[in-house]
């Protein structure tokens, strides 16, 4: 039974690198987060709740309330990241660009019912903003869907396509962070906030998660520019 295992956890590891689009470097193993780390100082928390399973990286609130996020460990200029996306309803998250190891990033949002796919800021002031206008006519409910997204220059370029239709290609008029960092980390947010309940803000729903959902992350890689 032990080896059955074994070949199945291989199997899956191998059909996760083999769909990374061909000339990029996979950032996930399909098996652990060796190449990953929890960020200790950001503001989203420090125990989110990130593991591997079934060839994806999870993000769970489980227990409820975890927040914070997933860096990689190594740092990124110019380049083009491929990532496979399953987002249950009412769970928030993003993904992270150049981030540093606070948190303060370019980030694509990652939130259904929401904007999932628009270019936002965190913790910095966004200059050009990008809105994924047509991520509804190609998104697949329930499914997984493809995430690519390039990002070149000291004063950013970032296009993003969804399921390969491209939804924005924004040139920043500056370089938003603080000291015009040009490198950073790629990192996976778990959104830190309550719950989405009327008794816990005034009668409007906060972005965040309810209990048991969950962002999946699979066939993650990245090609250098």
């Amino acid at each position: 039974m032990k080896l059955l295992s074994l070949i199945v956890l291989s199997l899956i590891s191998t059909l996760s690198l083999a769909q990374i689009p061909k000339e990029f470097k996979p950032l996930f193993n399909g098996k652990n987060l060796k190449g990953w780390h929890v960020s200790r100082t950001t503001h989203q928390g420090s125990t989110p709740n990130f593991f591997a399973e079934d060839g994806a990286i999870i993000a769970s609130q489980q227990p409820f309330g975890q927040g914070g996020i997933l860096l990689t460990d190594k740092i990124f200029r110019d380049f083009e990241l491929y990532l496979e996306i399953k987002i249950d309803s009412f769970a928030n998250g993003g993904i992270f660009l150049r981030s540093n190891e606070g948190g303060a990033a370019y980030q694509i949002e990652l939130v259904l019912p929401g904007n999932t796919g628009d270019l936002l800021g965190e913790r910095i002031p966004l200059s050009t903003p990008g809105k994924a206008s047509k991520r509804t006519e190609i998104w697949k409910a329930g499914d997984w869907n493809s995430f690519r997204i390039r990002m070149v220059g000291e004063i950013p370029h970032i296009t993003l396509w969804i399921n390969g239709v491209e939804m924005y290609s924004v040139q920043q008029t500056k370089n938003d962070f603080i000291g015009e960092a040009t490198e950073g980390m790629i990192a996976l947010q778990c959104h830190w906030t309550a719950v989405y309940a009327p008794e816990a803000s005034g009668g409007m729903p906060l972005s965040s998660w309810v209990p048991g959902a969950r962002h999946r992350y699979r066939n993650i890689g990245i090609k250098k520019l």
